[in-house]
């Protein structure tokens, strides 16, 4: 093995059970590399990456570090051996400082054995200060932005002298600002030669960061290419077996009655005088920066939050939504932005989530009509393609693209007018994104009117028919379908600055 390369990954295998989540996956990390690792979702990706950091044993293959043939037997055997994992759930104890989070289970002690904090805090603070971070690393972390926590992240892998650094979509709640000092911090853990595994559904990231990429599909090793020399249709045809020529599904339609208009929404300090309006048919986009305000008015349309002024109309007609289950008695339902935390219950079973609210349609005076509840759940699962061995299957062992077609199928069971849809296609991957964006031209096509609030440009450009553009908390402009710009809205979404 070259003297250049830090880890050599060859033919690995993992088994559960008789089934295998990984046959024969190669992976080669050169040092100062940033190495993507592309798939969709249950490619096996993290299964690869849990085997790398000792929480699972291969079951067959070879790992290589500096050359030399090793077994790594658990977590703190691979930070031994100088591989640290930033995991996408952020794992940092809220309650402590920044220090003792770096330094959690290795705090330096003073002569008597008591921990000394001094210590602690001035090596946090120069690694902290090593990397152009502007933290105090006295501060619980709970008091940090989502941003910094992950920065923080970065630095207690650096602090284990890690030369192989792992890290799963590492910008998935971070800003734009926030996401260029983040590839700025990449770049100088590569000038310092460590060897870097970047996991990220978002290809133009990997154009940007990377210097090659391994592509997995179903638990195998698909090939590894150059970034420079590739290009988004070959790795999409690489990762999902078949060229998307057809990436975004959108049909030409006969639109209807007015659905629902709003006049003067108004929340103080979170948004003023918003006034939309969408027909049956329409799909109507709402861009714009983080902290626009777009969530915040669709959750008071939706009855989560109140409003102190302003009107919503349904088909013509004022009505008062004063919680959710007005809204969903007017027909109206929304796809959370966060569908972990507020669109599913993870430790619930595919069919309890997707029958949750519409208990009354399968449930009467204390019987369960079980033949209707697996009408509904058999419907969603066919016809959104699910993938899952039964509807008695955790949602929390689904992939992040069918978890989201889970909550579409529970509030598509209540047969809303109304859809409102948060970051549709946030942490899902480009073979899901294609189904999901099918099923949202079908829906409009059925005579939905569906809201799409989404921070991808692309994904507002392809499929809407009209885009309002947000700004500090008011609708900056308006744009027609022949007017889509990147460049106009975003002209808009900086309020023309």
């Amino acid at each position: 093995m070259a003297n250049n390369v830090v880890l050599g990954m060859k033919n690995i295998e993992k088994r559960f059970s008789n089934v295998y989540a990984l046959k024969g996956v190669n992976l080669i990390l050169e040092r100062g590399e940033v190495h993507a690792l592309l798939g969709e979702n249950g490619a096996g990706k993290s299964t690869l990456i849990k085997v790398l950091g000792g929480i699972y044993h291969c079951d067959g293959g070879e790992i290589y570090i500096d050359g030399i043939k090793t077994n790594i037997e658990n977590v703190r055997d691979a930070q031994a051996k100088g591989i640290s994992i930033i995991h996408q759930e952020i794992v940092l104890v809220p309650h402590l400082s920044v220090a003792q989070n770096i330094f959690l289970g290795r705090e330096p002690v003073t002569k008597t054995g008591i921990i000394d904090i001094a210590t602690m805090n001035h090596h946090a603070q120069e690694m902290v200060l090593q990397l152009g971070l502007n933290i105090d690393v006295t501060q619980d972390v709970f008091r940090l932005t989502i941003a910094q926590q992950q920065l923080v992240e970065i630095v207690k892998a650096v602090s284990f002298d890690a030369k192989i650094i792992v890290m799963d979509e590492p910008t998935s709640s971070l800003t734009e600002h926030e996401v260029k000092q983040l590839f700025k911090i990449i770049h100088s853990l590569r000038a310092k030669g460590i060897g870097m595994i970047y996991i990220s559904h978002k290809l133009g990231e990997l154009f940007e960061i990377s210097d090659k990429i391994t592509v997995m599909r179903d638990g195998t090793y698909v090939g590894t290419l150059i970034t420079k020399d590739t290009n988004k249709n070959e790795l999409i045809s690489m990762m999902v077996g078949r060229s998307l020529t057809e990436f975004y599904t959108r049909t030409n339609r006969e639109l209807g009655d007015m659905a629902i208009e709003t006049v003067g929404l108004t929340k103080r300090g979170q948004f003023e005088g918003v006034a939309f309006s969408v027909k049956q048919g329409e799909i109507v986009g709402f861009a714009g920066l983080v902290g626009a305000g777009r969530s915040e008015v669709m959750k008071a349309v939706f009855g989560i939050d109140t409003l102190d002024a302003g009107t919503v109309l349904l088909e013509g007609k004022p009505v008062q939504i004063r919680n959710v289950r007005d809204a969903m008695s007017h027909k109206i339902a929304l796809i959370p932005e966060d569908r972990k935390k507020e669109g599913l219950v993870l430790k619930g079973a595919v069919g309890f989530n997707m029958t949750l609210t519409v208990l009354k349609e399968f449930i009467a005076a204390g019987r369960v009509n079980y033949r209707k509840k697996m009408e509904i759940i058999r419907k969603y699962i066919d016809s959104f393609s699910i993938k899952t061995p039964s509807p008695e299957q955790l949602a929390m062992n689904l992939s992040g693209g069918n978890q989201q077609k889970i909550v579409l199928a529970k509030w598509l069971a209540t047969k809303p007018k109304v859809l409102i849809l948060d970051e549709p296609t946030r942490g899902v991957d480009v073979g899901a994104k294609a189904e999901i964006y099918a099923i949202i031209d079908q829906l409009a096509q059925e005579g939905l009117a569906v809201i799409m609030i989404s921070s991808e440009l692309p994904e507002i450009i392809n499929m809407c028919d009209r885009v309002y553009v947000m700004a500090r908390g008011k609708i900056q402009g308006e744009l027609a379908r022949d007017d889509f710009s990147q460049e106009k809205i975003m002209e808009y979404a900086t309020g023309g600055e």
